[in-house]
């Protein structure tokens, strides 16, 4: 035990590190001591997944509102999710049985009377969403000096998942307003486990401050990683867990796919968590295994965790997971990714590939808590087309990404970049009405003066905003008074009125699937009566509907069923589709592939060498379509799409576009014009085209949850700074030239 730093913790802290046989501080506890006792800075804590870090946060922070207690809320931890604020809330509570420091959760779970209590006396920790914080700042506008005129610490949990998004920027706009009122600057600590450039970290944490950003540099030792890779053939039905797929003979073992019975075999009778990138995979594979379970004679201990399931049943699957010594299956999106202690976990089972080498790491890093190797398998799957299929069609991508993004953390450590929003113009609707709502009445310099200083829109002109209110007052979100003052408009009060409002992500009008008075969760389309459908793992027939209350009753039944959710996309950095090109053409064995997928690499690897990929990335397929392999991410992809579709649809005869972002492009075009493709887009390269030049005249892309409320103009101009990137598209094409020998 560090002496030095042990002696200077709360009595309270030493006997707790005491009673639960501590027997060293850990080295990133150590060092956060240190910048929060000895300095005045901001702390950055970017170390490992279980290596401590949240203690590292709460134990100097909690010694000094001991020795120095606060007059309102002392500290504010900000969660991006329920689960996780309630595990922590359980955490802190264990750490301050002996304290005098209350420690108060809050979000949509959290009874009244437990929020009544904190407003009552507001002292201690507040653990709070970003949702929750922004209902606070309009209701209890007035109140704000009294709640938070004492804040000292600011404690943000998993940063990567706030920066780079509209909901980490509404957290600055947050703690920008609050300083504001209460008239203090309270010291930011984060927290993550997988950020590659610190700097960029640091950037986003001192927003708005004039505090510098501290981040310990933190020795891990060599981590034990257990990882394998298997790739298996599977009908597009049975991946989606439908009932009585066909499926070939070679994929059947005694009515159970080798699929199915791969991944059960990887979960039997362990604490394993099984992550998937949507909700549809979740439902499929709980669905498969609970069959495979039952055929074998296995008990059911399957569960399913994502955010369309009812909060009781995430808890259930919670505790389930938490239980000693006792197996539990559970499948889950990014849900679970994020830092819930869930206890001692086997192993981490990835179906496909994970979009970023950040997600990665962050599910890597659920396992192997005690000493032991982390557990990763990740199980790629793809329907078997003929050899008659073109070429993009008869390459394994998921397989191929999965390699990338390991080799690209094991030979580099190398973690993606997160770039700031420049033009969240969503965010600014909302936090104009936001700061509109909970002070009444403003003039409109004195609202552009508050907004504007927000430090999330310092892109944004004052020429911008007084567009942006003109409109909004044409709409009726704004009224403006005979005084000259702005205030809510009636359009406006039925958007600000919702409890939606508090959030700048969409929120789905899903209907509630219950069964009696027992929630079971949420699905988006109602199914009719007598059909069936699968949710939380389990297959259920539809009773009745109530459409005006959004509600389906339903009962559980035999058998399989399916339910399809759209989502799984996701922005794929440029780096991961470099290195899944060397993978294609490096003449590599990965130690972790197994059987199955060294074949399937061995058999593409053969098969894009003599198509002649590994000499060009334009490829014709048949007379009059070509392929063109950017090897590029989902950004510059997307541009390369729209310079295609607004340059050359007439210079090429071009006929169609389509493809599958960010793998391949498929172009139907003259055929005698396929030799120009290649040259064409050098040549429109080397020309000043800027992102705007991609966007048709009537073109207003709305991607936000508010950009329905924000003219044309400005959603143009925030679409082709934040989806499109002329720059990294140059640089791209010119790397072309090395691929086309």
């Amino acid at each position: 035990m560090s002496n030095a730093t042990f002696s200077r913790l709360a009595p309270f802290i030493q006997e707790y590190i005491y009673n639960h046989n501590w027997t060293e501080l850990r080295a990133v506890q150590i060092e956060a001591c240190k910048v929060i006792f000895d300095t005045d800075a901001h702390l950055l804590i970017a170390a490992g997944t279980a290596s401590g870090k949240t203690e590292a946060a709460f134990l100097p922070v909690l010694t000094l509102l001991h020795e120095n207690p606060s007059s309102t809320i002392g500290a504010l931890y900000i969660g991006p999710i329920k689960a996780l604020i309630n595990d922590q809330f359980e955490r802190l509570n264990d750490l301050l049985r002996e304290a005098d420091i209350p420690v108060c959760h809050w979000h949509g779970d959290v009874s009244q009377s437990h929020k009544m209590k904190l407003l009552k006396n507001p002292q201690g920790i507040l653990q709070i969403t970003p949702e929750s914080l922004e209902s606070l700042l309009i209701n209890k506008h007035n109140e704000l000096v009294r709640l938070f005129g004492d804040l000292r610490f600011v404690i943000i949990d998993e940063i990567h998942a706030f920066m780079g998004s509209e909901r980490g920027c509404q957290i600055l706009c947050q703690l920008a307003r609050l300083a504001r009122v209460t008239q203090r600057q309270p010291r930011r600590i984060g927290l993550s486990a997988t950020l590659g450039d610190y700097s960029l970290a640091e950037e986003w944490l001192r927003s708005g401050t004039d505090k510098l950003v501290m981040t310990p540099n933190i020795e891990g030792g060599k981590r034990q990683i257990r990882l394998a890779v298997e790739h298996f053939y599977v009908s597009e039905t049975n991946r989606r867990g439908a009932e009585n797929a066909e499926r070939g003979k070679e994929e059947r073992e005694g009515g159970i796919s080798a699929y199915d019975r791969y991944i059960f075999n990887l979960s039997k009778s362990r604490k394993c968590l099984i992550f998937a990138n949507n909700k549809s995979q979740t439902e499929s594979v709980i669905a498969c295994l609970r069959q495979v379970a039952g055929v074998e004679g296995y008990p059911d201990i399957y569960h399913v965790h994502h955010g369309s399931i009812s909060a009781s049943l995430r808890q259930a699957a919670e505790a389930a997971m938490r239980e000693l010594n006792q197996p539990a299956v559970t499948a889950a999106t990014l849900t679970l990714e994020l830092g819930i202690d869930i206890g001692y976990l086997e192993r981490v089972i990835q179906l496909e590939s994970p979009l970023s080498v950040a997600s990665f790491l962050q599910r890597l890093g659920r396992t192997g808590r005690r000493g032991e190797a982390a557990d990763m398998r990740f199980v790629c799957a793809e329907e078997k087309v003929s050899k008659e299929a073109s070429l993009p069609e008869q390459i394994p991508w998921q397989l191929l990404q999965c390699i990338a993004i390991i080799q690209l953390y094991l030979e580099e450590r190398w973690i993606e970049p997160i770039k700031p929003l420049k033009y969240p113009l969503s965010l600014l609707y909302h936090q104009t009405m936001s700061v509109l709502v909970a002070t009444g009445e403003l003039q409109a310099a004195a609202l552009a003066k508050q907004v504007l200083s927000l430090p999330t829109f310092a892109a944004i002109s004052q020429e911008y905003f007084k567009f942006l209110l003109r409109y909004l007052i044409d709409i009726d979100h704004i009224y403006l008074t005979e005084q000259g003052k702005l205030i809510i408009g009636l359009a406006g009060e039925k958007v600000v009125g919702r409890f939606q409002f508090y959030a700048v992500f969409p929120d789905n009008q899903e209907y509630v699937v219950k069964q009696g008075n027992t929630e079971i969760g949420s699905i988006v389309t109602p199914s009719p009566v007598g059909h069936s459908f699968a949710l939380a793992g389990k297959t259920w027939e539809v009773v009745d509907v109530d459409f005006k209350k959004k509600i389906i009753l339903v009962k559980q039944v035999e058998g399989k069923a399916s339910i399809y959710w759209r989502g799984g996309s996701g922005i794929i950095h440029t780096r991961i589709l470099q290195r899944m090109r060397q993978v294609l053409f490096e003449d590599v064995e990965y130690s972790y592939l197994q059987k199955n997928a060294l074949k399937r690499l061995q058999l593409v690897r053969e098969l894009a060498r003599d198509a002649g990929l590994d000499k060009r990335n334009i490829l014709q397929l048949e007379k009059g379509k070509c392929c063109i392999f950017p090897w590029m991410g989902t950004v510059a992809y997307r541009t390369l799409e729209r310079l295609l579709n607004r340059f050359c649809r007439e210079s090429l005869e071009i006929s169609g576009i389509s493809g599958d972002n960010p793998y391949f492009l498929t172009i139907k075009l003259a055929p005698q014009k396929i030799n120009n493709l290649y040259s064409e887009i050098l040549s429109l390269c080397e020309q000043r085209i800027k992102n705007e030049d991609l966007l048709s005249d009537a073109e207003a892309p709305q991607l936000e949850k508010y950009d329905d409320f924000i003219p044309y103009p400005l959603l143009r101009k925030a679409f082709a700074s934040n989806h499109l990137d002329m720059s990294e598209l140059r640089q791209q094409v010119a790397l072309w030239q090395s691929y086309n020998t």
